[in-house]
């Protein structure tokens, strides 16, 4: 009787067992900027030695983390597509982008970015993606030049899609 009562409560038990989950790319996803020629606004443009750092941040993002820690290459970004991560617990993110970084006297902008936050449940694995909605031109995406009294290097912003849930697409085109 012990028995049959003990394989009938593992019985009861592994019917209410469910395969485990896993977490696929279902992540919060990174605002995609596209840099294009301003005297020939359909060609992409590569950016060279472009160093990123958010607004009160103590370093700039690593772009190639393969390099080593004293390393300064590590920072820099050189292609026409980059990915920028958007501050889940604020509605705005601010970041400098130097391009030639390299050299003594750089160029630097800083832009602003304004949306929605809105958090969506994944599944169990993942938990919670934020998904993000810029707000409305011109507010979207603020432009300052920097304090530093050089040539500004970003001509113009067009933003292609307000709402930021994958990044498979680009979201936002620079010229320069």
């Amino acid at each position: 009787m012990k028995k049959t009562l003990l394989l009938l409560s593992l019985a009861i038990l592994c019917s209410n067992c469910e395969k485990d989950d896993v977490c696929t790319d279902e992540t919060t996803p990174r605002l995609v900027l596209e840099f294009y020629d301003i005297s020939n606004p359909a060609n992409v443009k590569n950016v060279l030695n472009l160093k990123v750092k958010g607004v009160g941040a103590s370093d700039f993002i690593v772009f190639n983390k393969s390099l080593s820690q004293t390393d300064g290459t590590r920072y820099l970004f050189n292609g026409s597509k980059l990915q920028l991560p958007l501050n889940i617990s604020q509605d705005l993110t601010q970041y400098s982008l130097i391009l030639n970084s390299t050299v003594l006297i750089p160029d630097e902008d800083l832009l602003q970015f304004n949306y929605i936050r809105q958090n969506i449940f994944v599944s169990r694995a993942c938990g919670y993606k934020t998904i993000f909605e810029l707000n409305a031109s011109p507010n979207g995406v603020i432009k300052t030049d920097s304090a530093v009294p050089t040539g500004y290097w970003i001509k113009d912003i067009n933003i292609l899609t307000s709402n930021i849930v994958t990044e498979n697409e680009t979201h936002i085109k620079i010229y320069w």
